[in-house]
């Protein structure tokens, strides 16, 4: 297993966080730095670094952290106004915490693409 990132210190309850779902395997909890209304992590009790080491016996862990993404969409009324599922990449992908996670984006309508200033801006 790689060093522990943040994400490891909130499951173990070093660091705390506003979990607002959690069972066995996922944990779910607000961002500290949100990029919309709501935005929530969603993340794996285990630690896989980033997208690229999702192996064939993680996929249907993998699989719940959407399935969890869906449940807290209903139970917080937003499922069907809609939401973003983001999960970035390694260092140019956005990816700052190597310990993959879910972004869930909400609570306003979403541009698309999502990063539309930055495209204009480049010419």
């Amino acid at each position: 297993m790689s060093e522990a990132t943040i994400f490891d210190k909130i499951i173990s309850k070093e660091i705390p966080a506003t979990i607002i779902y959690e069972d066995d395997e996922v944990l779910a909890f607000n961002d500290i730095n949100p990029q919309a209304p709501i935005h929530f992590l969603v993340i794996p009790k285990i630690q896989i670094r980033t997208a690229n080491d999702i192996t064939v016996e993680q996929a249907q862990l993998v699989g719940k952290l959407y399935v969890a993404a869906a449940n807290i969409a209903k139970q917080m009324g937003f499922a069907e106004s809609g939401y973003r599922c983001v999960m970035n990449c390694n260092n140019d992908g956005g990816q700052t915490v190597y310990h993959i996670h879910l972004h869930v984006l909400a609570g306003k309508a979403m541009g698309w693409p999502p990063y539309q200033d930055t495209l204009k801006s480049k010419g």
